[in-house]
């Protein structure tokens, strides 16, 4: 063999290498591709998923600041109410012990009112005082 089929056999030698290498290079290429796809495939998949989870949890934050809300003015109704309550409470208090001193002038002023019953006085159950009083009527005159 001659020199030129040496180098014609080498020349076509480095061509079927740089052919294998080429071939080899694209299929790792494409499975690379292949693999980045699914790689995007799935992070869109989970994406999409987080996405509604996202609205899930807003929704849900705006339920809670609304209730929240609803649980401040029932708070400030409830406060509201209770010195609404306390202001009654003192007037009741207040006109009560206004009537046990009318109560208690008339008595001293009555003379139909024995001085030991001025004197008698029974605590009933919700805290009231009772004077027993003893009434003449007309009729036993």
């Amino acid at each position: 063999m001659t020199t030129t089929t040496w180098v014609i056999i080498a020349v076509v030698a480095v061509l079927i290498i740089a052919l294998l290498a080429f071939v080899v290079r694209s299929a790792s290429n494409r499975r690379h591709r292949v693999q980045a796809d699914r790689i995007r495939e799935d992070v869109h998949e989970r994406s999409e998923r987080l996405e509604k989870r996202e609205a899930i949890a807003a929704e849900t934050e705006a339920r809670a600041r609304a209730a929240q809300a609803e649980a401040d003015v029932k708070a400030a109704e409830a406060a509201r109410l209770q010195e609404r309550a306390a202001g009654h409470r003192e007037h009741v208090d207040s006109s009560r012990e206004e009537l046990n001193s009318q109560r208690e002038r008339a008595d001293a002023l009555d003379p139909r009112v024995k001085p030991a019953d001025k004197h008698g006085d029974d605590a009933t159950d919700d805290g009231a005082v009772r004077v027993e009083r003893t009434h003449t009527t007309n009729e036993t005159r």
